[in-house]
């Protein structure tokens, strides 16, 4: 059966943040994910999953200036000091949240002609970020991300994310399946999810073109979470999508995999 965990950056937008948490397991969820917790200190944002019964399930690491257009610092040369900032701050919260799923963002390619430079550049980093998880129990995710959605990211196919992590080698570094951005850039999902989940750190859903509820558009995910419960994933699955209205009001599809609380 698959677990759920709802993306509180994207659902539940009618809520401040930290009250996302209360109408998040109200509808039943047990896990929570979202981008960012820095702007709220560690210990408010434990108090609410504690409050709630909850599960943190996933963030990402400091992407540099979000506002700006920034989207990760992985990848930026002349910014080292504050992405291994960026990285000890994220474990920071990562150590008071319980959470065990840490996202490194690449960022966005300066050029063609800079991007070997800054993809060796990445791999450093996530080699640095990977040890310095490591002894925390906290696995560093990768994820390709589409270049409709975010033009110029460094990172953006299946093969190369999981070609990454070989060529670093940690155990503690795997790819985060986006059904979303995997469909838009390549398709395929059922083969490459056979293929690569032995690697698959962490799973997220949306409907595709719209990246809302995942009842309609061109993914069968009925059929994909019985392929997801047979391939033996037992972590959490992301509800990373905008909701058409309110959140609470387009959680249909997710009923028959909810238990009661």
């Amino acid at each position: 059966m698959p677990r759920f965990a709802a993306n509180l950056t994207m659902m539940y937008n009618e809520h401040a943040f930290l009250d996302r948490f209360a109408a998040a397991a109200h509808d039943g969820f047990d896990a929570v994910e979202y981008l960012f917790p820095y702007d709220h200190p560690a210990a408010e944002v434990k108090a609410r999953l504690e409050e709630n019964g909850l599960a943190q399930a996933l963030f990402n690491a400091p992407p540099g200036d979000w506002a700006a257009g920034e989207r990760g610092l992985a990848a930026l040369p002349g910014r080292e000091d504050e992405f291994r900032r960026g990285i000890d701050k994220a474990l920071d919260y990562a150590r008071v949240l319980g959470n065990r799923k840490l996202h490194v963002m690449a960022g966005i390619v300066a050029s063609e002609d800079t991007r070997a430079q800054q993809r060796e550049l990445y791999l450093k980093h996530l080699d640095y970020a990977a040890q310095a998880a490591r002894g925390e129990g906290i696995t560093i995710l990768i994820e390709p991300i589409n270049t409709r959605d975010m033009p110029g990211y460094l990172l953006n196919r299946q093969d190369d994310a999981h070609a990454i992590c070989a060529e670093i080698g940690a155990a503690n570094l795997q790819v985060q399946f986006d059904c979303y951005h995997c469909q838009i850039m390549e398709g395929d999902l059922a083969v490459k999810l056979k293929r690569d989940i032995a690697r698959i750190g962490h799973i997220q859903v949306a409907g595709v073109p719209e990246r809302h509820e995942p009842d309609s558009g061109e993914i069968n995910y009925p059929w994909l979470f019985s392929l997801i419960d047979e391939l033996g994933y037992t972590g959490w699955i992301g509800c990373e999508y905008w909701p058409r209205a309110k959140a609470s009001d387009g959680l249909g599809w997710i009923r028959p995999y909810m238990k009661p609380r």
